[in-house]
């Protein structure tokens, strides 16, 4: 009778146990890492951190108490390695960055578009009096920008390129780039010594070097795109959606109210810039260009399928999407994309 007894309690220490491995194995990840560059294009991710929405909206989900380590990179290329390495969940950039990883990943950790945060025109600047357009470069300029060859600046350049000068000349331009954060950047061109001559930035980098008389712009995206186009995406691994669908959930809830807290209240979003980067612009200013209707923060991407047919025609990328909507998850495929 005390030996059946005895087995018996064994076996139910043992189902607890092998219970609390299975509630182990499946639980959802309590800490992750989220990337963002320079400048009022990340402000949505500004917003989350500063008001603490993922940690709120993963409460919401039944998740607890969860961390999120807040990481600032210089180009796309670093935050390409770091969500590759796994050391990334969620990561903004521009577009091309993200359909180079869509086409690079298809099939094995499959990166997509959670959704685009913005769309807002970025400036290819010049302290160079003898460049009135991209034609009169010389091998004597060096352009800075993000990353070379794959960031949204880079590829812009690139199909301005064969505008201009024609398909076999898409990377014209490429030899003339130098990777560089837009801080660095904005004072490298403006410093007026060394390499640095022109700079292809974003808000508000590109504004405040106008105020220099010795500064005009050379190139404008939406010129190059026809329009309004998507300028930062952020991205994640269908692998780690599949695994965290919670945290998944709780991170575009989060990424959705910091777009309605930006658009209900610039003023508001401002301050919120102005605190996160420790910013010397005043409130005033970066209200001004957040009053911009060429800024506009919406989760639709916008124009991202003419980055990605000119990706494909020049063999950037071996697969083409049929959609935009081929490159996202489904929670953004009821927007009107394009």
């Amino acid at each position: 009778m005390k030996l059946k007894k005895l087995c018996s309690l064994k076996t139910v220490a043992l189902m607890a146990l092998l219970a609390g491995l299975s509630g182990r194995a499946c639980a959802e990840m309590n800490e992750i890492t989220v990337a963002q560059q320079y400048g009022i294009g990340y402000l949505p991710l500004m917003v989350m951190n500063q008001l603490g929405l993922i940690e709120k909206h993963a409460k919401a989900e039944g998740l607890g108490e969860i961390k999120v380590n807040w990481r600032k990179f210089a180009g796309s290329n670093v935050a390409n390695d770091a969500l590759l390495s796994g050391n990334l969940q969620f990561a903004a950039v521009g577009g091309p960055p993200l359909i180079t990883m869509w086409a690079k990943t298809k099939g094995s950790i499959d990166v997509k578009g959670v959704a685009a945060i913005d769309s807002m025109p970025f400036y290819l600047n010049t302290r160079n009096p003898n460049v009135k357009s991209i034609k009169d470069f010389t091998e004597k300029d060096k352009i800075a920008l993000p990353a070379v060859k794959i960031s949204v600046q880079a590829v812009t350049l690139q199909m301005a390129a064969e505008k201009m000068f024609g398909e076999a000349n898409a990377h014209k331009f490429d030899s003339l780039t130098v990777s560089m954060a837009h801080p660095d950047a904005m004072i490298a061109m403006m410093s007026g010594k060394g390499e640095i001559s022109s700079h292809f930035t974003s808000p508000p980098f590109q504004y405040e070097e106008l105020k220099d008389p010795a500064v005009h712009t050379v190139l404008n995206s939406y010129d190059v795109l026809g329009g309004k186009s998507t300028f930062v995406v952020v991205w994640a691994t269908s692998k780690f959606r599949e695994a965290n669908p919670k945290t998944f959930a709780a991170f575009f809830a989060a990424l959705k109210e910091s777009i309605d807290y930006i658009n209900e209240d610039k003023k508001r979003a401002a301050e919120i810039y102005v605190k996160a980067t420790n910013g010397k612009e005043p409130v005033e200013s970066i209200l001004k260009m957040l009053n911009d209707p060429e800024i506009e923060y919406t989760l639709t991407p916008k124009n991202i399928m003419k980055y990605a047919d000119f990706l494909y025609k020049i063999g950037s990328i071996k697969v083409k999407p049929a959609s935009w909507k081929d490159m996202f998850f489904p929670e953004v495929h009821g927007l009107p994309g394009s």
